[in-house]
């Protein structure tokens, strides 16, 4: 596997366990930044280093109805401010090319991660501008992608940031199966973490794309059961949309872990992986 690098406080790839985590969207401010305090705080109890996760924008949800957040102005300010308050890195989506420098920018000096959504991970410009900004970046692995094929984006990557050594992970959120429907191949995680850290998506992977009448629906129950298998497998970190209240998530609420179920799950997934690290 690739060299570890440093997202602030928090080490990919350097053998201990990292969590991603937070809203889908950024639905307001307070809802945000009460999700960030109260996922940090169970991250410190249990060790485990956090990054916080919001998209500023949803550009590929089912339906022109349904709510997309703030955009990238106002939504980079609630990002930034978050990360100030709270020393937390933070993580969210750029879906053009043209919109990298512009929420790079708009972030400041905080530490981010550039997020290349999953139906984009082919997008040789948008992985070029990303890589172009000098931040983090993870490329979400395509429904439609083979897991050996995401070394191509990898490369896009490095090679547009003129380094070996570019700070980029892959993450795995499931292949498509006929129709609304995800299945996650535990293979994928090995074959990927030969040329980069790998994180697993344990929310998006039961995810049941366009199935509810105009939104997603999903199999929550399945997150803790799949994240297991992941950890098991082997992988850097671990991501989880987690809400306080899923029934009234403005996005994905249907595939999201509620906050106080996190906990639980996450000391499960930590005594996997001392299992693991331990043989």
């Amino acid at each position: 596997m690739s060299d570890a690098f440093d997202i602030g406080p928090v080490r990919v790839g350097g053998g201990r366990l990292f969590l991603i985590a937070g809203p889908c969207v950024l639905e307001s401010e307070g809802h945000a930044r009460g999700l960030a305090l109260a996922i940090q705080r169970i991250a410190a109890e249990l060790a485990i280093p956090y990054l916080f996760k919001a998209s500023y924008d949803k550009a590929n949800r089912t339906s022109i109805k349904s709510f997309r957040g703030p955009g990238l102005m106002e939504g980079a300010r609630i990002l930034r401010a978050i990360a100030k308050d709270t020393g937390l890195p933070v993580l969210t989506d750029v879906h053009t090319p043209e919109d990298c420098a512009r929420l790079s920018g708009a972030l400041g000096d905080v530490e981010a991660v550039l997020q290349i959504p999953a139906f984009l991970c082919r997008q040789t410009d948008l992985l070029i501008a990303a890589a172009q900004t000098g931040r983090s970046i993870n490329v979400k692995k395509g429904q439609f992608v083979a897991p050996w094929d995401m070394r191509h984006a990898v490369e896009k990557v490095r090679e547009s940031r003129g380094s070996s050594t570019a700070r980029v992970f892959l993450t795995e959120r499931g292949a498509s199966f006929g129709y609304n429907n995800l299945v996650v191949d535990m293979r994928s995680l090995p074959i990927m973490r030969e040329f980069a850290p790998v994180v697993f998506d344990a929310t998006h992977s039961v995810q049941m794309p366009s199935a509810a009448n105009g939104v997603s629906g999903g199999q929550p129950e399945f997150i803790p059961v799949l994240a297991r298998a992941a950890v098991a497998a082997g992988i850097d970190g671990i991501f989880l949309e987690v809400h306080d209240d899923p029934a009234k998530a403005k996005s994905d609420g249907a595939n999201a872990l509620r906050l106080d179920q996190l906990k639980g799950v996450l000391e499960e997934l930590l005594a996997v992986h001392a299992a693991v690290s331990a043989k």
